[in-house]
């Protein structure tokens, strides 16, 4: 039986905090959603941590678009949402997405929160939220979600090493807007905690106005810290 929702994690070298993360979801394979993991060669025990904790695990090559492509072709389900290892769910997630994606909207994302009580982490949730209203584009933090049909058509995220989320919600607002929902993921703070809360910031306005001016994504990647393929 095709599930109504198919829930894609890509991870790399995600063990020390895997467990958790994956134990957290249960609730909606309890009622009915596939979780499919799909790893990007990790170094460390994350592929044997999501054996135990996911319906389905997959080996696909480094970056985010080529893993979560992999794992929506492995999971038909009428609706795809990808969520990254760091960001959790609300508990009625699956029902937010279901509710949307029955109605007037093909895809949509989750307003987001950063886990921290920096105020400066708080501004920082509260502004992609209201850019993400605006313009209509999603970040991979926020839970991105999309009927199955609508994903194979524009056919999936384009094979970028970075803003693979800003192309992909610019190819489905070509197909409507999306569904923004109020109710709140919650995302890690180490990115920013790792290497500095404001630096990391001023990084990530640089490289998406270099993106948007049209910079080779693979270096804006190297910029960000990502090891190439």
């Amino acid at each position: 039986m095709r599930p109504a929702l198919c829930i894609v994690v890509p991870v790399l070298d995600e063990a020390a905090s895997l467990t958790a993360r994956l134990q957290a979801l249960d609730v909606f394979r309890r009622r009915g959603a596939r979780v499919v993991v799909v790893d990007g060669g990790s170094q460390d025990d994350t592929l044997v941590i999501a054996r135990q904790h996911a319906d389905l695990t997959l080996l696909a090559p480094r970056g985010r678009a080529s893993q979560m492509n992999a794992g929506a072709a492995a999971c038909p389900a009428d609706v795809l949402l990808f969520l990254h290892a760091d960001t959790e769910l609300p508990d009625n997630a699956d029902a937010l997405v279901r509710r949307a994606t029955l109605g007037p909207f093909a895809w949509g994302r989750f307003d987001l929160r950063i886990d921290s009580p920096r105020f400066a982490l708080r501004l920082v949730s509260m502004m992609m939220n209201l850019r993400s209203r605006w313009t209509g584009i999603a970040t991979g933090d926020q839970a991105l979600f999309v009927r199955h049909d609508l994903f194979r058509r524009i056919g999936g995220f384009p094979d970028l090493p970075l803003m693979e989320d800003i192309a992909m919600s610019r190819a489905l607002k070509q197909h409507g807007p999306p569904a923004c929902l109020k109710v709140r993921v919650t995302t890690s703070a180490r990115r920013w905690e790792r290497h500095g809360v404001w630096r990391t910031i001023f990084l990530m306005w640089r490289l998406r106005a270099a993106y948007f001016f049209g910079a080779d994504p693979k270096q804006l990647a190297i910029r960000y810290g990502y090891r190439p393929r």
